[in-house]
């Protein structure tokens, strides 16, 4: 069940003044994933929805009401509490990680929500999905077999959670070679094609890369705050909340606070692909461009990044040259279903009342 209509409200009307607007819009989008037909999903964490955009730009909503819950129902009569994290899987299956609700959820390609992992319960818990238990689960994504990885903020772990919904630790708590203290808010994960886990480990200031045998290493930062470029083992992030990966093993990361699009090469060079590094919402190329709270990630086949500019309420796209545009948005809070298209205004209005994404110190 896909709404188009645009006539729901969400819960993303803001308390800033009422501004007329035909443009479709967000409310602090958290996460984006994309399918190998263009097809973009947004998790729309301010409106407790799972949004789409087609390759030619109509925005509509996959699932959610808009209310806050953890009914699991047909797309929008399902609820959501702070979608976040969000990932695709081959047969075209959207998963969720529900943070308010502590679940992992599952989205079939016709709007059926389900819960895949998660219980009632708040805390770390390993075994069958229903008796389960996570701590504010944000960043997910799939390895080729069908694992799902979670960014188990709150616990600081990594969680693996099978096809059938069991749950296991797959590093943290001092459970894997190296990792003992290593995780601190990790909020980010994307898996590249060899299996290996990078995770964006935010109050470290740090991007780690887990093996497939769960040996963790620092694969950039040196935990200090800072924009830094160069070398891995010297270089600076501030709040890196997200990670995505490309064909090649580039490792780009969502630098929230110096709002940046960084990124990593397979050998651990740190470079800047966007942002100035002042709040903004400005197209344009490389540092020419600007961001406000950049969250989520996601890259195409073709190597562009997709970006939930989460305070700026836009989905922004960039290219493997660095050429920054706005895929969707008005930058206006709210849940406006409709056809996107280029902005022109780039006036935002009740931008300060958007909700700010989880901060967890851990257990």
């Amino acid at each position: 069940m896909i709404d188009t209509t645009g006539s729901g409200t969400g819960t993303g009307t803001g308390t800033g003044p009422t501004v007329p607007d035909t443009l479709p819009s967000f409310y602090s989008p958290a996460g984006v994933a994309v399918d190998a037909s263009g097809n973009i999903f947004v998790a729309d964490y301010g409106n407790n929805m799972v949004r789409q955009i087609s390759p030619s730009g109509v925005v509509s909503t996959l699932a959610g009401t808009g209310q806050q819950g953890r009914l699991d129902n047909a797309g929008t009569t399902a609820t959501f509490n702070q979608p976040t994290g969000i990932a695709l899987d081959a047969a075209g299956n959207v998963y969720i990680g529900d943070a308010g609700n502590d679940r992992i959820r599952k989205i079939t390609p016709t709007g059926v929500v389900t819960t895949l992992a998660g219980s009632d319960s708040t805390g770390y818990t390993d075994g069958p999905g229903a008796t389960a238990a996570f701590f504010h689960p944000e960043g997910i994504t799939l390895d080729a077999a069908g694992n799902v990885y979670v960014a188990d903020a709150g616990n600081n772990l990594i969680r693996k959670v099978g096809p059938d919904g069991t749950v296991s630790t797959f590093a943290g708590n001092g459970g894997t070679i190296g990792d003992a203290g290593t995780f601190s808010n990790p909020t980010g994960v994307a898996a590249d094609v060899a299996g290996n886990i990078f995770v964006a480990n935010a109050l470290k200031n740090s991007i780690l890369k887990i093996t497939s045998a769960g040996v963790v290493n620092t694969f950039a930062g040196t935990g200090d705050t800072g924009a830094v470029n160069g070398p891995g083992i010297g270089a600076t992030f501030y709040f890196p909340n997200s990670v995505a990966v490309d064909a090649s093993g580039n490792v780009y990361v969502s630098d929230g606070i110096n709002d940046l699009i960084r990124k990593i090469t397979p050998d651990g060079t740190v470079s800047t692909l966007a942002g100035s590094g002042t709040a903004g919402a400005a197209d344009g190329t490389g540092a020419a461009a600007s961001f406000d709270g950049p969250a989520g990630l996601a890259v195409d086949g073709m190597g562009n990044v997709y970006v939930a500019d989460s305070n700026n309420n836009l989905i922004r796209k960039i290219t493997p040259a660095g050429v920054v545009t706005t895929v969707a948005g008005s930058g206006h809070s709210g849940s406006r279903n409709g056809q996107a298209v280029a902005r022109t205004n780039q006036k935002k209005v009740g931008k300060g009342t958007a909700p700010k994404l989880k901060v967890f110190k851990g257990r």
